[in-house]
């Protein structure tokens, strides 16, 4: 993380920096003790009262707050921009998809929780969704408001209210957010950044006033967090990293394929869960695809994440850096063949070189570990059992997408790739219309669509008998 917690005036501060200069950009003081569990207790009191609003009146400020999103889209990219490094156009469009989340949970979500009717020997039985109350969210800085909002949107619509502990490198973020739902006219406990460090998390998922926990992160730390809240028995829903197959067999349209491989394995500076990062390719058609496709990984302008032109920004921290060069060394160390790219980049900001790597050993980082940045791997397969093969011996189970207009091996992916999103002939991405998670060690549970407003209410069972 680009997290710097500095000591001035014995003051402990998150220090917020921009990844493409090294600016420091703003310092904000930890949230203390006594604000937290002043934050605790409004959280819990604002439920007792913002449960009993009705979908009509939550729709109508969630609606607003995706029109302060969509007003305010350039400021909010520019805030993300600097603080995490993505380009400003992909983030423009991240407060885009963020309004869309929105206006969809607001559009859809008494649907979504409407009581369903069950025969039974009662008189009659029923199913009534309830909110369950303040729902802890710890999120990541690589998609900075998108990860949020498709936690807070259904979240709050369900009547629960939200409590985030975003990445510490981004708290302006934090703040903008949490200023989005309270300018959108949400009580002022309904939706509250805490400012802490990972090191106080645990006492706020242990506190009783938190009834869930949902994460994206790292396996590590869903594992960690997992443990703290399964012995206070609450319930957890994981996102966690992901090390995503991109299969391309002999009957695809090569270029087409070419062309999304190099956006998919790019896609915010290459620090996107569900990036393609393993690229499996047919043997018959593998020299074409691998040689148009490193024609393209090197012709990538790389700069600033400012300028409209640039395709690759910095990574969002010193230490993402250091880490993915180790990985990289450590590989090609082990084997593994460079054939574009390799190394840092000899410029100030935290920047990597597009790379392409190849005739990866299978104990190297390269090919068990999951690479967060332009880098990409290339592996060769006899056919689609043979890529479905190698795509499934990972520990990571999150997206997947394979290239074919082979009905057989079409059904064949659906049915044996390891995965919960499989996506053929278009790169992996996240939609509100459709559930999204993983299986494995790319966690549990599902965000998005009816199944992610579903995973923080009480599923109630009524029985009348007359």
């Amino acid at each position: 993380m680009n997290t710097q917690n500095v000591t001035r005036t014995g003051q402990s501060t998150f220090a917020s920096i921009n990844p493409f200069n090294g600016e420091l950009l703003r310092e904000y003081d930890h949230h203390s003790e006594e604000e937290v569990e002043f934050k605790l207790k409004l959280a819990a009191e604002t439920f007792q009262e913002y449960r009993k609003t009705s979908f009509a009146q939550r729709a109508q400020m969630m609606t607003r707050a995706a029109e302060i999103l969509e007003k305010e889209k350039n400021s909010f990219g520019r805030i993300m921009t600097q603080e995490m490094g993505k380009t400003l156009k992909s983030a423009i469009q991240e407060a885009e998809k963020s309004a869309f989340g929105c206006r969809y949970y607001a559009e859809n979500a008494e649907q979504f929780l409407a009581e369903e009717a069950a025969k039974t020997a009662a008189t009659r039985s029923f199913v009534r969704f309830q909110p369950i109350g303040p729902v802890l969210a710890i999120m990541p800085w690589n998609f900075p408001f998108w990860q949020v909002f498709r936690f807070a949107a259904p979240a709050l619509m369900a009547g629960n209210v939200g409590l985030l502990k975003h990445a510490s490198n981004v708290p302006q973020c934090a703040l903008a957010i949490e200023d989005i739902f309270r300018r959108a006219g949400f009580p002022q406990g309904a939706f509250q950044s805490l400012l802490i460090g990972s090191d106080r998390v645990s006492k706020v998922i242990s506190d009783r006033r938190v009834v869930a926990i949902t994460l994206t992160g790292s396996v590590g730390a869903g594992s960690s967090v997992a443990a703290t809240a399964g012995k206070e028995l609450k319930k957890t829903v994981l996102e966690l990293g992901g090390s995503d197959p991109f299969i391309v067999m002999l009957s695809a349209d090569l270029e087409r394929a070419v062309e999304t491989a190099v956006q998919a394995r790019i896609i915010n500076n290459g620090q996107s869960c569900i990036a393609a990062k393993r690229f499996i390719v047919d043997e018959r058609i593998a020299p074409q695809f691998e040689q148009k496709f490193v024609q393209r990984m090197a012709s990538l302008k790389v700069g600033d994440p400012m300028d409209p032109a640039t395709d690759v920004g910095p990574l969002s921290t010193p230490d993402g850096l250091r880490s993915l060069q180790e990985q990289v060394n450590q590989s090609v160390q082990m084997g593994a063949r460079v054939l574009v790219g390799g190394n840092r980049m000899n410029r100030q900001g935290n920047f990597f070189e597009p790379t392409v790597l190849t005739d990866i050993p299978r104990e190297s980082p390269a090919y068990k570990d999951e690479l967060f940045g332009p880098v990409a791997c290339l592996f060769r397969a006899k056919d689609m059992a043979d890529a479905i093969r190698i795509a499934n011996d990972s520990q990571f189970g999150l997206g997947a997408c394979a290239w074919t207009n082979d009905l057989t091996e079409r059904e064949m992916f659906i049915n044996e790739i390891e995965s919960g999103l499989a996506f053929i002939n278009s790169m992996v991405a996240s939609d509100p219309r459709i559930p999204f998670g993983g299986v494995k060690h790319s966690g549990y549970g599902r965000e998005l669509s009816y199944h992610g407003i579903r995973e923080f209410v009480n599923i109630k069972t009524v029985s009348i008998y007359d």
